[in-house]
């Protein structure tokens, strides 16, 4: 089974999450991230989430998910095709003699550390999937504490208009 990123353009009601994540769960599916926030247009928000499944199930939920009222457009992703991020907030236990390797840790990153206190420090880094697996790998040695993620966000990487060439930093 693979994982499947799925982006809904949703008109900003009432219900219009519910409907979306039950009918994902009445076939079976199990959502393992999900992100809502607002778009830059007003009354419309963006639904990106993650799904484990076989793709003839995903394309079966997909048609009905296309049905509900409220859902204007939507994108599924492949790999490489879209520009995708996660932000994660951990609390690392962190001992004065051990706040140095983790530090180096999160330079080689570009992880932030936002607070330093006797005993911990909490940690922000944003990336994509590989970026955020590869960083907590390295955390496994050290008590997480506390962990909280966004679950991911995706754009499309496909140009917008004829003629304008795509430039990626992504790192």
């Amino acid at each position: 089974m693979a994982i499947h990123l799925i982006s809904a353009l949703v008109e900003n009601k009432f219900g219009v999450l519910a409907r979306i994540a039950g009918m994902f769960s009445g076939r079976g599916f199990n959502i393992d991230t999900l992100n809502v926030g607002p778009t830059h247009e007003k009354g419309l928000s963006r639904i990106t989430l993650s799904i484990h499944g076989d793709i003839q199930a995903l394309d079966q939920a997909l048609k009905q998910l296309k049905k509900l009222v409220n859902v204007l457009d939507i994108q599924t992703f492949a790999l490489g095709e879209a520009v995708e991020r996660e932000l994660i907030v951990l609390k690392v236990a962190a001992a004065r003699e051990i706040r140095s390797e983790i530090a180096e840790i999160c330079n080689i990153f570009r992880a932030k550390v936002i607070n330093v206190n006797a005993s911990d420090m909490i940690l922000e880094i944003t990336g994509n999937r590989n970026k955020i697996s590869s960083f907590l790998e390295l955390l496994e040695p050290f008590e997480i504490l506390e962990m909280a993620r966004t679950g991911s966000v995706a754009l499309n990487r496909k140009v917008a208009s004829p003629g304008k060439q795509e430039l990626s930093t992504e790192s």
